[in-house]
């Protein structure tokens, strides 16, 4: 008999262990760190060269993502992940002319990952 709840024991400690790593996984998988080398603007603010993290909740095609430094969110806009065909091979970020001659961030693709974040032209 105790070599049953024993067992049951070992079984249900797997189990909490198991579920703790989802979790992890699946708050990873709605971030990622990228790295800005210019200036760019999303909506209206104008982002420096330096260090950022992006989070976004919802769902695929209308997500929220935030822009944060050092530790502060700096950006709030909207988005949408995109399916790449074959896994980024490194973070990479894509700036395009916005009409009034500025930078604008457009894409951002992380390392190791087969979606993108695009985010809106606003």
């Amino acid at each position: 008999m105790r070599l049953i709840q024993y067992l049951a024991s070992v079984v249900a400690v797997a189990l909490l262990l198991s579920l703790g790593a989802f979790a992890r996984e699946a708050k990873d998988h709605d971030s990622g760190k990228f790295e800005l080398y210019q200036s760019a603007r999303v909506g209206s603010t104008t982002l420096q060269p330096g260090h950022y993290k992006a989070e976004w909740t919802g769902p695929n095609n209308a997500l929220q993502i935030s822009i944060i430094r050092n530790g502060k969110t700096v950006v709030t806009t909207q988005g949408r992940l995109k399916e790449l065909p074959t896994k980024a091979e490194n973070t990479a970020v894509t700036i395009k002319n916005a009409r009034n001659n500025t930078q604008r961030v457009e894409e951002i693709d992380f390392n190791n990952r087969t979606d993108a974040l695009v985010l809106s032209g606003v």
